[in-house]
């Protein structure tokens, strides 16, 4: 009866991760306000790119300082920006999204599957 115990224990820490060790993700986080979803097209150097922005605009983004560190971005990734107040062609990358999140964004139709080829 302890075998089966121990069982369950393990089936329950195993529940949020697949066979291979990947994490499955439930939820990915969403923008809010007038943050968007875009994808890296290019880079221009140091902390500065182009992102093309699924409400259709191409802004030159920026990685700020507190995240210049943290997240290594490269054409192709998915990350959320968020438009400056006074010029919206313009605007701060302030997340990049995981594999599985791009998943699950895919899934839940946040992100158009021909936009995005991974």
């Amino acid at each position: 009866m302890p075998e089966e115990e121990f069982k369950d224990i393990s089936e329950e820490e195993n529940e949020g991760t697949a066979e291979n060790g990947e994490q499955i993700v439930s939820r990915a986080p969403l923008p809010r306000g007038e943050e968007t979803i875009g994808i890296i097209e290019q880079r221009l150097g140091g902390n500065k790119m182009l992102v093309d922005c699924l409400d259709g605009k191409t802004r030159n983004c920026r990685v700020p300082g507190r995240l210049k560190r943290k997240l290594w971005l490269r054409p192709g990734d998915v990350v959320m920006v968020e438009p400056w107040e006074l010029d919206k062609n313009k605007g701060d990358v302030i997340l990049k999204y995981k594999p599985n999140q791009i998943e699950w964004l895919k899934k839940k139709g946040y992100l158009s599957k021909g936009k995005a080829e991974f």
